[in-house]
């Protein structure tokens, strides 16, 4: 088919669609790089300039997403009585994501929404009360996972004097392990690790036997647990002069909880963390704190304690740069360090200023617990110490979480 010449731009373009519709592409990509100038062919998106509401718009991205219907269900946010439902029109589009469902502004604003990102949580009325939904941040993190891809090119030489190289580019995604793609193994009577299911057959059985080699290495109880010297670290509350002692009144907890406060500080002095004091100085209250497996962990609340020294501001790996770093690696082991503050001995002066009460009686730490404004600087501290040759390379560390990273994993 001959191009017309001499034409108009509308007529040109007219042209083109004409061309597209009998099929003749390459005449269609000549005119169209005739017309506009672009390089063909290309995969860039199509982004043009519209005009809303009488002002220029630059930059509108158009995005070929199909959109499969609309569907109106019933949407539940919150548990128990403080429970709202509405039912919601939810647009379906055929495009992958991460996620199931996006809950947009609308919605939000029917229910009166209110989200905080910095506390994980969403609010909202529910007759003359607050219901409320947290955040899942396992599963955000899974989601940003999910988006983090690489390309990694491998060169192989082969033959004497000679070298060949082949570039191979592989997409590779870093997928967090949810709970229900784990398996407990036991390693050893009453040892037990969790390894992902979907795992190589022959990467299983090495890691396991790696696993069965070293398994002096771990501590499987708090009794086992050797701790460190203070000569390499130790948690130093630096209390401000002239500050003045502070005694909470003792806060009253159900029989079910005694007895759950009162499990935990018999397996704390069993272990040699706790002793028991008769004239304290100051006095904190317990707290217990709900954990992600149903059971309760015992805290004390040092606020009072808190406020009257300074704020070590030794700084903390930032949680997106570890997760970008892990890209590309083929196998991934996390560990947490098993009671890891309590690893740290607390200084002999301070001792008796991180007391507590319980039903039980009165007790102070000698190691340093949970709870105290710094102790999460001191133990990144020590951890940075200790594996400052691997972090980066090998292993990243946040605190007592740690994360292995296995560039490359060898069958054989």
């Amino acid at each position: 088919m001959a191009i017309p010449t001499g034409l108009g731009k509308q007529e040109a373009e007219g042209s083109a669609w004409r061309l597209m519709e009998v099929g003749e592409t390459s005449q269609l990509s000549a005119l169209a790089q005739k017309i506009s100038g672009e390089s063909l062919p290309h995969n860039d998106a199509l982004v043009i300039q519209a005009r809303v509401a009488n002002y220029d718009v630059l930059r509108v991205f158009v995005e070929n997403v199909y959109h499969e219907g609309e569907i109106t269900l019933p949407l539940t946010l919150g548990t128990g009585d403080l429970r709202k439902t509405m039912m919601t029109v939810f647009t379906v589009v055929d495009a992958p994501s991460s996620y199931n469902i996006i809950l947009g502004r609308p919605s939000m604003n029917e229910m009166r929404v209110v989200a905080s990102t910095y506390h994980q949580k969403i609010k909202f009325p529910v007759r003359g009360r607050v219901g409320e939904v947290k955040g899942d941040q396992p599963s955000s993190r899974r989601c940003y996972g999910e988006t983090v891809r690489v390309d990694q090119k491998k060169a192989k030489r082969e033959g004497k004097g000679k070298e060949s190289q082949e570039e191979v580019t592989r997409e590779r995604k870093v997928h967090f392990v949810a709970d229900d793609e784990q398996e407990m193994v036991e390693i050893e009577p009453g040892k037990h690790v969790w390894v992902v299911r979907d795992i190589n057959a022959s990467t299983r059985v090495n890691l396991l036997n790696c696993l069965k080699t070293n398994i002096g290495v771990f501590a499987w109880s708090q009794q086992k647990l050797a701790g460190i010297s203070p000569q390499v670290a130790e948690h130093k509350l630096n209390i401000l002069p002239r500050s003045r002692p502070m005694k909470q009144k003792k806060r009253h907890f159900g029989p079910e909880k005694d007895k759950v406060i009162e499990e935990q500080v018999g397996e704390l002095l069993r272990a040699g963390h706790i002793r028991e004091v008769q004239f304290p100085t100051w006095l904190s209250n317990v707290v217990l704190v709900p954990k992600s497996t149903g059971k309760w962990r015992m805290c004390v609340d040092f606020r009072d304690l808190n406020k009257v020294y300074p704020k070590d501001c030794y700084p903390l790996p930032r949680i997106d740069q570890l997760v970008d770093s892990t890209s590309g690696c083929e196998l991934l082991s996390f560990l947490d360090a098993y009671q890891g503050y309590h690893q740290i001995p607390l200084a002999l002066e301070d001792q008796d200023k991180a007391s507590f009460i319980t039903s039980g009686g009165t007790f102070y730490y000698v190691v340093m617990p949970f709870g105290l404004k710094n102790a999460g600087a001191t133990y990144q501290r020590l951890m940075n110490h200790v594996f400052q040759r691997q972090i980066g390379r090998t292993i990243e560390v946040y605190v007592d979480d740690i994360l292995i990273k296995t560039r490359e994993v060898s069958i054989y």
